[in-house]
């Protein structure tokens, strides 16, 4: 296994955000399903985004990257209907639960395949719709064939399992007509209003009544700008509360999207945060213990549980049931690397609470999850000894230039190489 060696090293600097995964997912699929080319920028590659590519070049989208930009030709839809596909989705659950139901109002016969735990993760909240409207399903995991078209109908979907469910049946009935309706209170909210803000851009109109969601319009080619990743600003964020200065670029302070509202926690946290043309200023203070109810912002536990470890008091992380279902099980992959690195932490069904001290230093298995690889090495940057973190190559899945900014901030990261 790839391991790579944190010895301890303060981060400052000045560093710029790569593009938003969440905002590039939603991008690419608008301008697939539009009739015509559109351009987006910046183009940006992980395993994820990668995975989106792939399944939506499969349908028949034509992508061309040219001077950092993808132009994407739009799904001819008669050409499709009826054909034979393979969808891999990688390890990206994005992928999977926004491209099922396109492919379903496509009416293609599309197997779907994925690898690491995406097979586990579940998606029987949309296979039962797909069945009950038309389409013939293998089954409700990984690997999956569909056959058959969706009808359009109100879908009823859960919201507090996964906000991806309800932006795939947007997908759907933007296409397609029908609406959907929220079941129970819909959780990571913003994602979903970062949907219906990409999908405006594009020609569709999404309104919402009584949690119930409609969609008017049709998808037309545009040009795009992905603005700058919240979630991966975290790491960074926290590299600064516990240490350092650091100015991020790139970040939209009017975003959508869900994680940009850890700026108030780090606040709370003691981390002093500022914006100053364009960028966001977070310099370290004294930190001290809070409470955090992460059901919105499950992406970002793993980050502000390293600034836990090093605040003064308990903090209680809670409200994350979700993070049992993520690339790996978040709370115990946290716990342990806490745990590792000398932090004390109690385990709860829905999170967890850590007691603020000094990390150690230690060995953390990275469990092929990518916010693992990189909260861990944000904490050694700032613990007492060295940290060897095994499987540092998944942050490929969603930031494959992450050691290289931390090394620009200064941190010190050595890939390990046995022999």
């Amino acid at each position: 296994m790839e391991k790579i060696k944190i010895t301890p090293s303060p981060l400052s600097g000045e560093v710029t955000v790569p593009p938003s995964k969440s905002a590039a997912h939603r991008n690419i699929i608008c301008a697939a399903l539009a009739n015509g080319t559109s351009v987006i920028s910046p183009a940006c590659h992980s395993e994820d985004i990668d995975a989106t590519i792939g399944c939506v070049t499969a349908l028949g989208a034509k992508v061309e990257e040219k001077n950092g930009k993808f132009y994407i030709t739009g799904i001819d839809r008669d050409k499709i209907k009826n054909k034979s596909v393979t969808l891999n989705c990688g390890e990206s659950g994005s992928t999977l639960r926004f491209m099922l139901p396109i492919a379903a109002v496509l009416g293609t016969n599309a197997t779907f395949i994925g690898r690491g735990r995406l097979p586990e993760r579940p998606i029987s909240a949309l296979t039962d719709i797909l069945s009950l409207n038309g389409v013939k399903c293998s089954s409700s995991s990984l690997p999956l064939t569909i056959s058959g078209a969706l009808t359009p109908n109100e879908y009823k979907i859960s919201g507090n399992i996964s906000s991806q469910y309800l932006t795939g049946l947007l997908f759907a009935i933007a296409l397609n007509g029908g609406s959907a309706k929220l079941t129970t209170e819909l959780q990571s909210s913003g994602y979903v209003d970062l949907t219906a803000r990409i999908m405006s851009y594009f020609g569709i109109i999404i309104n919402k009544n009584d949690n119930i969601y409609t969609a008017k319009g049709e998808f037309s080619p545009t040009n795009s700008v992905i603005e700058g990743d919240w979630s991966q600003s975290c790491f960074f964020l926290s590299a600064a509360a516990l240490g350092g200065k650091i100015a991020l670029n790139g970040l939209n302070l009017s975003s959508t999207q869900g994680d940009k509202s850890v700026i108030e926690l780090y606040k709370k946290f003691g981390a002093e945060i500022k914006t100053q043309d364009a960028q966001i200023i977070t310099k370290g203070k004294n930190l001290n213990a809070i409470k955090i109810n992460c059901s919105e912002i499950p992406d970002a536990v793993p980050a502000l549980a390293v600034v836990a470890a090093n605040a003064n008091g308990t903090t209680e992380i809670y409200g994350g049931e979700r993070l049992r279902i993520k690339e790996t099980d978040r709370i115990k992959t946290v716990i342990d690397g806490l745990s590792a690195m000398g932090i004390t932490v109690k385990e709860l069904p829905d999170g967890m609470i850590i007691t603020g001290g000094k990390a150690k230093g230690g060995i953390v298995n990275g469990v092929g999850d990518h916010r693992i690889v990189m909260a861990f090495a944000v904490l050694g940057a700032y613990a007492e000894g060295p940290t060897i973190i095994e499987g540092y190559k998944a942050v490929n899945k969603s930031y494959p230039t992450f050691f290289e900014d931390f090394k620009r901030l200064g941190g010190k990261a050595d890939v390990i190489t046995d022999r």
